[in-house]
């Protein structure tokens, strides 16, 4: 089934993947083959299905021999690597205007170390054409180093940026405190959080202890007020059957 991730362990119920995704934003955390590029692509494949282009920032830089072959399947994959010259920005902007579904490497490096200073890589993310038509992915697997000074100044530029797009995000990286923030858990109604062995500073001793492809699954329940809306939290074993 084109929209199942996998089965919620407290019950026989499946998760999967609805509209509500294509509006709302999506964090992935987990270490190394924990699952998490898995669950990307299937919400990815859910997102270009629903008829949504996508662009997928992959800052781990990647050559294209080196990306999962279960994002070049199909017809629905355009590889580009970013750089600053015009002749980029210009075979970026024929993809967007054929509403390719962009899979773009890029390096990190390429972002100001000045947070006042506004980068070609930030002006391509803002790009009006992409924050109104496209659906984000986020992918830093790699030691989160070369984003602005810290870490967290490049993850709450990003954050700050999903107020300015009509679809959703989903953001994909290993642990780190900063996702603790509770400004951050505001943002994300649907938080998937894979198996995380160092995440000593989450408040559950689950995470660490986590078998591959299980997740536990946190959904903030649809309310009037955001502030105040709980969280549903269960545990899911993602399905990894390929179709």
């Amino acid at each position: 089934m084109e929209r199942k991730i996998g089965n919620f362990k407290s019950s026989i119920a499946s998760l999967t993947l609805s509209d509500r995704v294509l509006r709302e934003n999506t964090l992935i955390l987990g270490e190394t083959n924990s699952g998490k590029t898995h669950l990307a692509n299937k919400i990815r494949e859910f997102v270009i299905s629903s008829g949504v282009p996508t662009i997928y920032f992959d800052f781990s830089d990647p050559d294209l021999d080196k990306i999962e072959d279960r994002f070049k399947r199909s017809t629905h994959f355009h590889y580009m690597r970013f750089d600053e010259s015009d002749a980029f920005e210009e075979a970026l902007d024929r993809a967007i205007a054929e509403k390719k579904d962009i899979y773009m490497a890029v390096n990190p490096e390429y972002f100001s170390c000045k947070k006042d200073i506004k980068s070609k890589l930030s002006k391509v993310i803002q790009k009006k054409e992409l924050l109104e038509h496209y659906y984000y992915f986020m992918q830093v697997i790699v030691q989160p180093e070369g984003f602005f000074t810290k870490f967290e100044d490049f993850v709450f530029y990003i954050f700050d940026m999903i107020n300015m797009k009509k679809f959703g995000l989903t953001f994909v990286s290993q642990p780190n405190e900063i996702f603790e923030n509770t400004r951050i858990k505001l943002l994300f109604s649907f938080l998937y959080v894979g198996r995380c062995s160092n995440a000593y500073y989450y408040n559950t001793v689950i995470l660490r202890s986590l078998p591959t492809h299980h997740f536990v699954h946190q959904v903030r329940l649809d309310h009037k007020s955001l502030l105040f809306n709980p969280i549903k939290t269960d545990i899911v074993c993602i399905d990894t059957a390929e179709e």
